[in-house]
């Protein structure tokens, strides 16, 4: 099966719904509200005047927001809709950005620039079967010294909820719509691919990454179904009265 093929498609679709809904709140975007959470804002820091590689970045809104704060940003993905979403909005809002269509893998044959930082966030790593190749292309586009973000949504919570949780070479076969309120009922098929965090870390560590931190968090910034709302706006899952953990997060750094 041509999965990038199967997954452009899909996520064509969803992109002409996500534009339009509450989850996304485009208006909000552009009447200056930031879609960053309060995770990868701690954990990347000050963008000012930097360059910043945002892989997999949907239809740019995360992208824009760190243009928003200083950064000189580049925003990478499958879907032509999506990038043809972020381009618009960058002009509606008046910020300068960059946004390629492309898959990880040909971007990084195709890329000779290097970045101070490189970030991909919430629902990214499941629709790649290779990291080891992944993590190539975040090395080739740093700059010596140059930083990465990964803030992912854990594994755990599928697993326990009876997915697998340890990698296969064939992947996940779904039939599905997408998970904002104003889903058309209309479903798409889609690859994927489970990665538990030990071979996200790895892939990084055996390309020449540094791993400076590594968070678990016991919160989630996104609603899904069984979540339950916490004071602070994030959302938590129990498990036998405990906390299962909904989010992690990498910062690394490229050594040479």
């Amino acid at each position: 099966m041509d999965y990038l093929k199967i997954n452009k498609e899909a996520w064509d679709k969803r992109t002409t719904v996500h534009v339009k809904s509450q989850y996304y709140d485009v208006n909000g975007f552009i009447n200056g509200e930031s879609s960053l959470n309060s995770i990868e804002l701690n954990e990347v820091g000050s963008v000012e005047d930097k360059s910043l590689l945002h892989l997999q970045c949907h239809f740019g809104l995360d992208t824009l927001s760190w243009a928003r704060l200083g950064a000189n940003v580049t925003g990478v993905d499958l879907s032509s809709e999506a990038i043809s979403q972020a381009i618009s909005i960058s002009e509606k809002v008046d910020l300068s950005a960059k946004f390629i269509c492309s898959d990880v893998y040909k971007f990084s044959e195709l890329n000779n620039e290097e970045f101070d930082i490189v970030f991909t966030s919430y629902g990214a790593l499941c629709w790649l079967p290779d990291l080891t190749l992944w993590a190539e292309t975040i090395v080739k586009s740093l700059k010596p010294g140059g930083q990465v973000n990964i803030v992912e949504f854990h594994p755990f919570d599928e697993f326990i909820l009876g997915s697998a949780y340890f990698s296969s070479d064939d992947p996940c076969v779904d039939v599905d719509g997408t998970y904002t309120e104003n889903c058309t009922g209309e479903k798409s098929k889609m690859l994927t691919w489970v990665h538990p965090i030990s071979e996200v870390i790895n892939a990084l560590i055996s390309v020449g990454i540094s791993i400076e931190s590594f968070n678990e968090h016991p919160y989630s910034p996104y609603y899904f179904e069984g979540f339950e709302p916490v004071e602070s706006g994030e959302y938590q899952l129990l498990h036998s009265g405990q906390n299962v953990p909904l989010v992690y997060s990498i910062k690394g750094r490229k050594t040479a």
